[in-house]
């Protein structure tokens, strides 16, 4: 079952977030081939990351919930709030794959 993950960040846990950033990619790296979108959400500025989305294939809520448990973002407190819904995808994809070249967009070059 696909499952949404809205994910938002504390105030003022960009450091925290940066600092972890590898290990919680590293997370995420665990069920890649589980992963149809993941990605941070950025403020109005396009600069400032303030969260994540991520649609995710588990087989219930129960094993999402688990993986969520071992999730640095998580156990480090940068996410204040986690929205997860359940989610059918109807529309085939067109868009949205990642850039080829990513160095020139600001908030990964950090």
């Amino acid at each position: 079952m696909l499952f949404v993950l809205y994910c938002l960040d504390k105030p003022g846990s960009t450091e925290r977030r940066l600092a972890l950033r590898g290990v919680h990619r590293e997370h995420v790296a665990t069920i890649a081939d589980r992963l149809a979108a993941a990605g941070p959400l950025f403020a109005d500025d396009g600069v400032t990351m303030i969260g994540s989305l991520l649609i995710v294939d588990f087989e219930d809520r129960a094993a999402l919930d688990a993986w969520l448990q071992g999730e640095p973002f998580t156990q480090q407190g940068v996410y204040e709030r986690i929205t997860v819904h359940p989610f059918l995808n109807v529309w085939p994809q067109r868009t949205g794959a990642p850039p080829k070249d990513m160095s020139n967009l600001s908030a990964f070059a950090r």
